[in-house]
């Protein structure tokens, strides 16, 4: 009889010593080591302006080098696609917008996530088929919380319904330009999202889903067979015309 208990004894030994997940850096603070620029306008890769440096262990997101915006909207992607997790780090939008872009640009940015592949972008692409959560600051024309949610390309569901808004306010308080911020995003095994700022829940949804009806999307549909559920993609820091930096960037796998 003793050996009919020995095999469940070793399995329950063995899942108690399986390791916990752990956070880990992925943004070493001195290089762009793993990271990926794709411009609206270039091919992948291509960043010849320097939208995207480091600078005192933070990436910095900066049109310096342009005159003025020209719908060179940027996003800078991590090397692999991710499932379930959550990624943590802190942002600072600051100083002006540049000229030439639309009011709703104005300090605003944001964190693509389950985006398509940067290679699978148009050239002349503004945005991946993703999440995005949205960033801001005030002052800005229309003052707004951070933490929102747009959805270029896709839809989610919110208190048990599909909603059609391109982007759905969170509950944050607003954040004034030139202060350091804490996000936190979490994404569950079973599809559900929540936005953290400061390390309150400020946003949940779930089931999200290529959008049918939107021209990007419509590549990625096709190619996937017609299925819409989206539960996986890559992780983009955005830049679309004001400066920001991101610093302590960190990943926790779920899956």
């Amino acid at each position: 009889m003793r050996a009919l208990f020995v095999l469940p004894l070793l399995a329950l030994a063995g899942c108690a010593t399986m390791p916990e997940p752990q956070w880990q850096a992925i943004f070493d603070g001195r290089t762009l080591d793993g990271w990926t620029p794709k411009i609206s306008g270039r091919a992948v890769g291509e960043d010849p302006l320097g939208i995207f440096t480091v600078e005192d262990g933070a990436i910095r997101v900066s049109y310096a080098n342009y005159p003025r915006f020209d719908g060179g909207f940027g996003h800078l992607f991590w090397k692999a696609p991710l499932e379930a997790y959550r990624v943590r780090f802190e942002y600072r939008l600051f100083g002006e917008s540049l000229s030439g872009i639309q009011e709703w640009q104005a300090s605003n940015s944001g964190l693509m996530f389950h985006a398509q592949p940067p290679e699978t972008m148009a050239r002349d692409q503004a945005f991946p088929v993703s999440l995005e959560l949205q960033l801001l600051g005030v002052p800005r024309p229309t003052q707004e919380p951070t933490g929102n949610l747009c959805t270029p390309g896709t839809t989610v569901v919110i208190d048990g319904a599909r909603d059609p808004r391109h982007c759905v306010l969170s509950s944050s308080p607003l954040i004034p330009l030139g202060r350091w911020v804490r996000v936190e995003l979490e994404v569950l095994p079973d599809g559900r999202i929540t936005h953290f700022i400061d390390g309150q829940p400020v946003l949940r949804y779930a089931a999200a889903e290529l959008d049918p009806e939107d021209a990007d999307a419509k590549p990625l549909i096709a190619a996937a067979g017609g299925k819409l559920e989206l539960r996986q993609g890559y992780i983009a820091l955005q830049s679309e015309g004001h400066p920001i930096e991101f610093r302590n960037i960190e990943l926790l796998r779920l899956d």
